[in-house]
């Protein structure tokens, strides 16, 4: 989880996530680690920047040969 989503937004100082948003993020997360578990696999969850929390982790896990990621989509005024 990035803690810059959570901030308001650049024009308005509006929340980017609001309690909803964010109770449904939380549940569609730990549904996805639950379901993984059940078929023998896990799913790690870390709150910070993803350039410094991706690096700790390829780091902590030692044996990293590939690392996948997304970009979100960033408006444009």
């Amino acid at each position: 989880f990035d803690p810059r989503h959570y901030l308001g937004t650049h024009c308005y100082g509006l929340p980017k996530t609001g309690p909803h948003r964010l109770r449904f993020l939380l549940e569609s997360v730990k549904d996805l680690r639950e379901t993984l578990k059940k078929k023998g696999s896990t799913l790690v969850v870390r709150k910070g920047k993803p350039e410094d929390v991706v690096c700790d982790l390829i780091t902590q896990l030692g044996s990293v040969t590939a690392v996948v990621f997304h970009e979100e989509v960033r408006e444009t005024l």
